[in-house]
């Protein structure tokens, strides 16, 4: 099976620490829609698998009316063979989750919210250029309920700027609290161009010391593992069998096709992405081509995107799947540069899988970097 992944780039607003592609040109949400639908018929070969997972992600999906998500969802089960229990996740800003919205995005079979929450204080909430504030979070969440959605995720942010532990932590309280079925968890960075790390450069934030990083993600890691969650990705926590099967696809080598601007796509044998500008790809489109780049990956490249997908999820990187689909030479690779890692309990050998242990997680970019095969 595969995946569909359609970008909306569209934002009320920009987030001061958001580096995806969006714009704020809502004037073009008619063309765009069409264009998209557009790439999806002149892409429907581009995988061969049924489709078992449909994310929609932004910029903010959650701006269009229900009308142009209804054309975009029509156009994808008239041009692939959708699975009846596909997932069909979208991501929302809480602002937008009235319970009339809801309702419609229900309606059109979404059966997986995506929310962008990131915190529950409402002065970080303001520095970050969110335009939620906690109150909607909630009700947001007791809305998507009352309208039928199970499968709720929410998105958190830690290590803010000038915040503390106990901070985190009634975040994390607040987030237990709604009893979401999935919670992602995202260390802040600061992406170059974007207007927080501008803050940065000029002195008037301060991030926290790597040793106050690593204190709120031990924090992180241990509430939501006491409160039930499964630490199935080092970034992500879900109720067991509520991890999210469209995310999952990118860390297990499943093909997917991304549509819309900026979006990626990956067929096992190349990457493609669409052009970052939203005006350029929609004149493309409209006059029948791709504006995008494709890499068509080596038998190296596809290893070491293996391994720095597979060594991020609890399950690992299994050695019968790297032996059956590469040349031996990066199974020994693997095992010989591996051998340290595992004496001083960092990785471990799980099974028939390489895994990072718990104490693995908190140094994965070093590890993966010793892992890697450069010719």
């Amino acid at each position: 099976m595969a995946g569909i992944y359609i970008h909306i780039p569209f934002c009320k607003q920009r987030c001061k620490y958001c580096a995806f592609y969006s714009t704020t040109l809502h004037n073009l949400q008619d063309r765009y829609t069409n264009a998209l639908c557009l790439e999806l018929g002149m892409r429907k070969n581009y995988i061969k698998e049924g489709i078992d997972t449909i994310y929609f992600g932004g910029g903010t999906p959650s701006v269009l009316k229900k009308e142009q998500l209804q054309k975009i969802i029509n156009t994808i089960e008239e041009n692939f063979e959708v699975s009846p229990q596909a997932e069909r996740t979208i991501e929302a800003n809480p602002d937008d989750l009235t319970h009339e919205y809801l309702e419609a995005l229900h309606s059109l079979s979404f059966n997986r919210i995506s929310m962008g929450v990131q915190s529950f204080n409402d002065k970080q909430l303001q520095r970050l250029g969110r335009r939620h504030t906690a109150e909607k979070v909630r009700e947001a969440v007791d809305n998507a309920r009352n309208v039928g959605f199970e499968n709720i995720s929410i998105d958190l942010i830690f290590a803010l700027p000038a915040s503390t532990s106990q901070e985190w932590l009634y975040d994390l309280d607040q987030a237990i609290s709604l009893h979401p079925t999935h919670i992602s968890a995202y260390n802040l960075t600061y992406e170059e161009g974007t207007p927080l790390y501008n803050l940065l450069k000029k002195g008037e934030i301060t991030p926290l010391s790597e040793e106050e990083n690593i204190e709120q993600f031990e924090m992180l890691i241990e509430k939501l593992s006491q409160a039930g969650y499964v630490h199935y990705e080092i970034s992500n926590f879900a109720f067991p069998g509520k991890e999210s099967k469209h995310n999952s696809s990118y860390w297990h080598d499943i093909p997917y096709l991304g549509c819309g601007a900026a979006a990626h796509s990956y067929n096992r044998t190349s990457r493609q992405w669409n052009i970052s500008d939203i005006k350029k790809y929609i004149e493309a489109i409209e006059e029948g081509y791709m504006e995008c780049e494709i890499e068509e990956l080596s038998e190296n490249d596809r290893y070491n995107d293996a391994l720095l997908t597979r060594l991020r999820t609890a399950d690992g990187l299994p050695l019968e799947w790297l032996r059956e689909n590469f040349d031996n030479k990066y199974l020994k690779y693997l095992q010989e540069n591996a051998t340290s890692h595992i004496k001083n309990g960092t990785l471990e050998e799980k099974g028939n899988c390489i895994a990072l242990t718990k104490k693995g997680i908190f140094i994965s970019d070093a590890i993966i970097r010793d892992l890697i095969y450069i010719e």
